[in-house]
């Protein structure tokens, strides 16, 4: 069976998804990601020649993160975080069903706002773990970093991530008080 010429639309187009999603965490904003991936798909159009791999996947998000990098440092625009109050708050008279019902409802819309809060580079390592579900070997290609550095990152991400949700939950919470 002969085997069919690859070509860029083919093994590039079905990644467009996650290389919006990517851009889209690491410039928060859409028309900057439609944009940032339209620069890379551009850009990856005129090196396709250069290309020698079989999945694209990894090669274009490293091209998106660059160009995403690059905007970011060109608009002088850093990482917007959000200061917490550690203190607890409780809410004595909340029920645990009442509580449950809340994290369900909230939950995605809260993940996303902790997602925002943190640093483009642990952004970045979670959203192509955990949302792309690259391998760390691909993480490390895409992000130009050793696999090591990849490990670490992700795992400080997966804490900070955390450390916000729960933040953002108390701080939810005590606003509806």
């Amino acid at each position: 069976m002969p085997h069919a010429p690859t070509t860029f639309e083919h093994l590039m187009l079905p990644h467009i998804d996650a290389a919006y999603n990517l851009a889209r965490w690491l410039l928060r904003d859409e028309r900057d990601a439609e944009d940032a991936v339209q620069d890379a798909f551009l850009r990856a159009h005129r090196a396709f020649e250069r290309f020698r791999g079989t999945d694209g996947r990894a090669w274009l998000l490293c091209i998106v993160r660059n160009v995403c990098y690059s905007q970011l440092r060109k608009n002088r625009r850093g990482p917007e975080t959000e200061s917490f109050i550690e203190e607890a708050h409780g809410a004595p008279d909340a029920t645990a069903e009442k509580n449950a019902a809340f994290w369900n409802e909230t939950k995605g819309e809260l993940l996303r706002r902790a997602l925002d809060t943190l640093s483009p580079e642990y952004r970045e390592v979670l959203v192509l773990h955990e949302l792309e579900g690259l391998a760390y070997r691909d993480i490390a290609t895409v992000a130009e970093i050793p696999l090591g550095t990849v490990m670490s990152r992700l795992a400080r991400a997966r804490q900070k991530l955390q450390t916000a949700v729960f933040a953002l939950a108390e701080k939810d919470v005590s606003n509806e008080l």
